[in-house]
């Protein structure tokens, strides 16, 4: 069996799902799951659905002329198709910090992520061992404000050369410039904790404990040109209280980051995500 994943979104009207139903019938697919979502105050209609088709007759570039034809222009939809068991390469930007470098290739490792992970790019040389110790290639682009257009052009070229589909900023302490941004749009996700804009800074858990805040978050989100203001695709909460320690917080803070950008990662992976008006809709 051959299984695809199809997202659409257009203008709200009727018959778009009998449509695609009937579509998916007619030429020999099974629909294995769908889920809409109609945004009632944009008047936006979304869709994601499963189909598998035997192999004898299966055709993705037929099919993909087929959709466009009978479907996409007739109800001038935005849309996508994805072959399922097709893992996309992920790139993995990382920094000093290695909490969230350790569990993405635990989880990796285990085969929990529908991903591929063909290189780790980092500003610092810190996380080569952790590479080494996976097996996959590291490289070392130095990025600061004197050289960001030279560091940049490496990265592009070292993306390209490995064909890579997204990028995920594991604590990439850099940011990252507008051309890279737009040539992966709605392509590259972030974590960061959740007290922005409330404690900016170097230390904003210092400055959480000693403002006694009773919880703390993080947020997984895509990378546009505003700073930390792009689609927020995942996040999570926990309490804390007078009793725990700064140290507590970093710890509790570090775990949230590490579950969020994994949750993040296999929702993007598994193609489970729309963007539309700098919002996410995600499937479940």
């Amino acid at each position: 069996m051959k299984k695809i994943i199809i997202l659409i979104y257009c203008k709200d009207q009727k018959g778009i799902i009998a449509a695609v139903t009937n579509y998916i019938a007619a030429i020999g697919g099974n629909i294995v799951y769908l889920d809409q979502h109609v945004d009632s105050d944009q008047d936006v209609f979304f869709m994601r659905l499963e189909c598998e088709f035997a192999t004898d007759n299966f055709d993705l570039e037929t099919i993909k002329d087929n959709f466009e034809q009978n479907l996409v222009l007739p109800f001038a939809m935005y849309w996508t198709i994805h072959l399922k068991q097709s893992k996309p390469n992920m790139a993995l930007f990382v920094s000093k910090y290695d909490h969230c470098l350790y569990d993405i290739l635990s989880r990796y490792s285990t085969g929990e992520l529908h991903v591929e992970i063909p290189l780790i790019i980092s500003n610092h040389e810190d996380l080569r061992p952790i590479a080494n110790r996976f097996e996959i290639p590291f490289y070392h682009v130095p990025f600061t404000k004197e050289i960001k257009q030279e560091g940049e052009k490496k990265q592009l070229e070292i993306l390209d050369a490995y064909s890579i589909d997204f990028i995920v900023l594991a604590r990439y302490m850099q940011i990252v410039t507008p051309n890279l941004i737009e040539q992966f749009k709605n392509k590259i996700i972030n974590i960061h904790h959740s007290f922005l804009p409330a404690f900016p800074g170097a230390k904003p858990y210092h400055s959480a404990f000693n403002s006694g805040v009773k919880i703390i978050g993080a947020t997984s989100h895509y990378v546009t040109a505003e700073l930390d203001e792009g689609p927020i695709i995942e996040q999570d909460i926990t309490r804390v209280t007078h009793s725990h320690s700064i140290e507590d917080f970093i710890i509790k803070g570090r775990d949230l980051e590490r579950t969020v950008l994994a949750r993040a990662i296999k929702l993007h992976a598994e193609r489970k995500i729309m963007v539309y008006n700098n919002k996410t809709v995600v499937f479940s």
